[in-house]
């Protein structure tokens, strides 16, 4: 679940996103200041536009809201006031965690990917990666699903080239780490950081 609320740039909307879902197969209703979007074909809801959002609490931030407790309490509170009976949860665990490269295998259909099996402590995740420096045995940071790049892309699952990746594994430059090399490849992290910690404190 990501929410974004930028006054300047769209105006008083709180812009909900809970899944991905291709242009052609979503479908809206209104309730009040409440627009839910939804699977056309499935019928689950996969976000929601909240009109006037300022009219109902004050939410800081000109891009990514921040999720707490109290923010989810808030968009419920909105949701049942405006006549949608579904609630919101929020996953509060860290999305930019350090990981470690357990394996690292080539893609079976493209030269310059690999396909990266990934421990972030809870978890293995496999990533697919087209870093040129990336190899087994490194410590590196990897933005979970979910995750906000500070470029504003959300990490999503994807399949690339047939097989599915479920993270990524960033540079310096896509955290946007002051003086980040420009040069293409990942970060590889010293052996003092642990699996699993969240790499932003």
């Amino acid at each position: 679940m990501n929410v974004f609320y930028n006054r300047e740039g769209i105006g008083d909307t709180l812009l909900i996103t809970l899944k991905v879902v291709d242009p052609q197969e979503r479908a809206f209703e209104k309730k009040g200041d409440v627009v839910r979007i939804f699977n056309e074909q499935t019928g689950e809801t996969v976000g929601y536009n909240i009109f006037h959002a300022s009219t109902y609490g004050t939410f800081e931030g000109n891009g990514v809201v921040e999720l707490t407790e109290q923010v989810i309490t808030t968009i419920n509170d909105i949701l049942q006031k405006n006549g949608v009976n579904e609630q919101v949860k929020a996953d509060f665990s860290p999305k930019f965690v350090v990981g470690y490269v357990k394996e690292k295998e080539k893609h079976p259909n493209a030269d310059k990917l690999s396909v990266c099996q990934v421990d972030v402590g809870t978890e293995t995740l496999q990533i697919v990666c087209g870093a040129p420096n990336v190899e087994a045995g490194q410590k590196v940071v990897v933005a979970k699903v979910g995750a906000v790049m500070p470029s504003g892309l959300v990490i999503q699952e994807a399949e690339l080239r047939g097989v599915k990746s479920y993270g990524m594994i960033c540079s310096a430059r896509e955290l946007d780490l002051p003086n980040a090399p420009q040069e293409k490849g990942i970060l590889v992290l010293h052996d003092e950081y642990e699996v699993g910690q969240p790499f932003f404190s």
